[in-house]
């Protein structure tokens, strides 16, 4: 659902930080601590992106070069001064049994890397990956190989769009955006279960976005993918029947309209 592990992970830690520790804890440290529960407890070798999200809050950028010390940059962009709302759209995909399709992506990511001479693929040369395309397909295998492709290509994507929502370019934000949806569903092969090759609830959302917002919106997967939710940038006059036609396809209330606070998990009282 809505990074819900995460922040229902994030929400605990967060309690406990008010409740015991005067909301000292910080909030890289809650994320940790819900990646590592999420790992240990629940079986799914999730990275700290979300937790991490949640716990910051607001538009971020963060480089997981050092996991123990992950740097985050916060972006000064109002969202709410460019005419579109943030709808997420619950497909009701279920999350069960998708531990494996989860875990592969890392392994195969891994794989490529150790092919390369390295632990990771953000520390190896997208060129000599090229270059030995014919080897790691062989060794690794064409989805490997694929899933490889969207890391590079979405590390670069990053950087843009933190360099169009810093320069106020929010039209080419949303290009960036549906870029990297469309090379998330083909590339990182993450928009359903093999297994379950019948149940496409977030290929059928991501095609309804299209089909309403193309050329105004954007819309991408949301998450870790195969079931869940996808994400859309949605014009504030179009909102209505982005609601409708989303809830008709997938049940009331289906689809939630949010808005993007300044801060993550935090004490109302």
């Amino acid at each position: 659902g809505l990074s819900s592990p995460a922040a229902f992970e994030v929400m605990v830690a967060a309690l406990i930080s008010h409740l015991y520790n005067d909301g000292r804890i910080d909030p890289v440290v809650m994320a940790q601590a819900g990646q590592y529960a999420e790992g240990e407890f629940f079986g799914k070798p999730c990275g700290l992106m979300d937790q991490t999200a949640c716990a910051v809050g607001g538009f971020i950028t963060i480089d997981f070069a050092d996991n123990d010390h992950p740097v985050i940059q916060k972006l000064d962009f109002d969202f709410s001064a460019v005419g579109h709302s943030l709808c997420i759209v619950d497909t009701a995909g279920d999350h069960a049994n998708l531990n494996e399709e989860y875990a592969a992506i890392r392994r195969e990511m891994e794989t490529v890397a150790r092919l390369l001479g390295h632990r990771y693929l953000r520390e190896c040369d997208e060129g000599e990956f090229y270059a030995r395309l014919p080897q790691i397909r062989q060794e690794a295998g064409d989805r490997a190989a694929l899933r490889a492709i969207h890391f590079f290509g979405d590390n670069a994507r990053v950087t843009e769009e933190t360099r169009a929502l810093a320069t106020g370019d929010f039209r080419r934000f949303k290009e960036l955006v549906i870029e990297s949806g469309r090379s998330s569903a083909l590339y990182l092969q993450n928009g359903y279960s093999i297994r379950e090759p019948h149940r496409q609830g977030l290929m059928l959302a991501l095609a309804l976005a299209k089909k309403l917002l193309a050329g105004r919106g954007a819309w991408r997967l949301h998450g870790g993918g195969f079931a869940g939710t996808i994400q859309a940038f949605v014009p504030d006059d179009m909102v209505p029947e982005f609601v409708r036609v989303m809830n008709h396809a997938f049940g009331p209330d289906a689809c939630h309209v949010l808005a993007v606070r300044p801060v993550g998990a935090c004490c109302l009282a």
